[in-house]
């Protein structure tokens, strides 16, 4: 029988799914970070899951998934990422207002609901920041990015989503033209690696790279 998941705990495991797969592993200070919370209540959070199977951790390393853990941050980010896409879709929403929103919605969707959602807006493949929808059975299609800020100059492709969903990535990565489907090309990197040159669907802009750094691009190679 499947062990009933408080609120806390989904938006735990799916915090330390998103950090995974950023960083290969989940950090005790950035989930701090991301979750705005004391660094001992994640202490303590985490020695919870750990005992219920959900999560593995390793000193001075970090925090894994389980296939358990795993499978139930993959049905939480299912509801969140189409609540996303029906506040986007459906109310027309601005693209850096519906990752906050969602975050309080996907606590009561149900999975009858999601699928309805699902039906509702074409099945939909990605969230409105052009990251893969897990499917109901539990699927998540990766395809093969790179970061922006990782390409040298002369590298070039399609953006495919923005990593960082938080409202000021957002709003910054939208006045600098980066959306899912433009095409960049990096014209040249700063020899202190702060800033870098790229040309985003044909206009030249200068970025920095934190925010390259949450910039994700497929199809990336030399012109």
């Amino acid at each position: 029988m499947a062990q009933a998941v408080t609120i806390q705990t989904e938006e735990f495991l799916e915090c330390i799914y998103r950090l995974q797969q950023r960083d290969g592993v989940a950090k005790t200070s950035e989930l701090t970070k991301m979750l705005k919370v004391v660094p001992g209540t994640v202490t303590n959070t985490v020695e919870r899951l750990e005992k219920k199977g959900l999560v593995v951790h390793e000193a001075y390393k970090g925090v894994k998934l389980t296939e358990e853990g795993r499978n139930i941050a993959l049905k939480v980010l299912r509801r969140h990422r189409l609540s996303e896409r029906l506040l986007a879709d459906m109310l027309h929403m601005k693209w850096d207002q519906v990752h906050e929103a969602a975050c309080h919605l996907e606590h009561g969707v149900t999975d009858e609901v999601a699928k309805n959602i699902e039906e509702a807006l074409g099945w939909p493949q990605t969230c409105p920041h052009g990251n893969p929808i897990p499917t109901k059975a539990g699927g998540i299609v990766e395809e093969e990015r790179n970061f922006l800020g990782t390409l040298r100059a002369g590298d070039e492709g399609i953006v495919a989503g923005i990593a960082d969903e938080k409202r000021e990535t957002l709003e910054r990565a939208e006045r600098l033209g980066l959306r899912p489907g433009v095409h960049v090309k990096v014209l040249e990197k700063a020899p202190d690696e702060t800033t870098m040159k790229v040309k985003v669907g044909g206009v030249d802009r200068t970025l920095s790279l934190k925010i390259a750094s949450h910039v994700m691009v497929r199809g990336q190679g030399s012109a």
